[in-house]
């Protein structure tokens, strides 16, 4: 393990063996702790910060469940579930829920464990937390789908609750899975109208913008980011994004307004190239394709401007030009080699989506790239958790905002949290470090203030 042979965090070394396999946490860790190192190394406080990053590591409260369901045919599944609750040091755990085959305690401690971080940039009182289930709603019938929410519902509601802990959604988890697991809420507590879900429909305590708002933010914060150290703007730039879900629709909605030129999407098979830029008429096929039909996208390569290429991401394709990248679809989904090939192509600027989706020896590889302008994700996509902090406020007040003020909130969320990265980052530091010193001071005093 790396972090064995750095100095500076041999006080980590009990709790990396600990946790040997858990390996999507220990990079989480090991990524955020090398970046506090200075704060360790302080001589009035250092000894304080290594305690309160001890104790941070450990989540509060780790729930696991098994989850029980009837499929089409009569037949009993079941999956496992998780809600990890890692730290309620300034609000309640916030964070969302992940179903997907690859859920497991240690991909959720990692989430968990980055929205922490993600939701103390945002300035709004919330913990960090994170659940999900190795369920896979990919070819259930909706009505299977139901079944699954509702039976995970009935074991995790006794968990949650406005003033203690408010999932919300994540890959996965969409309106439809949201709208299932709110109604099952509703029946066992007879309750209706509490925060206790975020990203909910309109029709029942949803805020505007909730859909639009990751992808919205990531924008908003690329944007400010360029302006300040390039002196430019996004008009008639090449972005290529990655993913097809909800961040990178709203992603490349926002870019187009902006003039940018959208080259790519993506999913697990492979990517769309629209040479020449994607037109609004292409992202309305992208939005009925994923939010309607479930479709993947080689089955519209004949409705859209774009060619179909399989196999591939828009970071190991080497005969995409662009000079932007918004990774939008998972973790580590940019490994070292992809780092080489985007840094050779001369990228301007990476700006994270995703949670962790650039591997460490990737993020190194770019932080060495003084010329690049690399956005971490718990800083650049944490619009998406601001809104929902404006759900939660919008839900007690029982009052729903209009759009434009949510516009502007958001827009204010997003560049407060740059200048936060700007201020914390140092002479010689990155934004990413930046943004991870700004959060964790604030977390770590606020535990200090609340008696750890």
């Amino acid at each position: 393990m790396v972090v064995y042979k750095t100095p500076h965090l041999n006080f980590l070394q009990d709790f990396m063996v600990r946790y040997s396999d858990q390996t999507e946490f220990l990079q989480a860790v090991h990524e955020i702790a090398t970046s506090l190192t200075p704060l360790f190394d302080c001589k009035a406080k250092g000894e304080f910060y290594q305690r309160a990053f001890l104790t941070l590591v450990e989540p509060e409260r780790t729930i696991k469940f098994k989850v029980t369901w009837m499929d089409d045919h009569g037949k009993m599944q079941i999956n496992r579930g998780w809600r990890v609750e890692f730290c309620s040091a300034l609000g309640p755990y916030k964070g969302g829920l992940r179903f997907h085959p690859t859920v497991n305690e240690s991909v959720l401690k990692f989430l968990g464990f980055e929205q922490i971080f993600k939701n103390a940039l945002t300035g709004l009182p919330m913990g960090g937390g994170k659940g999900g289930s190795d369920f896979d709603p990919k070819g259930k019938s909706d009505a299977e789908v139901t079944r699954f929410c509702q039976s995970f519902m009935t074991e995790l509601y006794r968990y949650i609750g406005p003033s203690t802990d408010v999932p919300a959604g994540d890959i996965g988890v969409g309106g439809r899975e949201i709208g299932a697991l709110y109604g099952q809420y509703k029946r066992i507590t007879n309750k209706h109208g509490d925060a206790v879900l975020t990203g909910k429909s309109a029709l029942f305590g949803g805020s505007p913008l909730r859909p639009e708002a990751t992808g919205y933010g990531l924008v908003y914060i690329a944007e400010v980011a360029i302006k300040n150290q390039m002196r430019t703007n996004f008009h008639g730039k090449r972005c290529a994004i990655s993913g097809s879900g909800n961040v990178a629709q709203y992603t490349a909605e926002k870019l187009l307004e902006l003039a940018a030129k959208v080259i790519t999407m993506s999913d697990s098979n492979g990517m769309l190239v629209f040479d020449e830029g994607m037109t609004k008429g292409d992202l309305k096929v992208i939005f009925k394709a994923k939010q309607e039909d479930r479709a993947r996208l080689w089955s519209i390569e004949s409705k859209v401007s774009g060619r179909y290429i399989p196999n591939v991401s828009p970071w190991t394709f080497p005969k995409v030009q662009f000079d932007f990248a918004f990774p939008c679809a998972t973790q580590n989904e940019i490994h070292a080699d992809a780092a080489k090939l985007l840094i050779k192509q001369g990228i301007l600027g990476v700006f994270e989506g995703a949670n962790m989706p650039t591997a460490l020896e990737a993020q190194v590889l770019l932080r060495n790239e003084p010329s690049i302008i690399y956005l971490p994700g718990k800083a650049a996509n944490a619009g998406g958790v601001a809104v929902s902090g404006f759900e939660m406020s919008q839900n007690a007040e029982h009052l729903t905002w209009d759009i434009k003020s949510i516009d502007i909130k958001l827009k204010k969320v997003m560049t407060n949290i740059y200048e936060q990265m700007r201020e914390h980052k140092g002479d010689k530091g990155s934004l990413e470090e930046g943004a991870n010193r700004a959060a964790f001071v604030k977390v770590a005093t606020a535990m200090l203030e609340l008696g750890w």
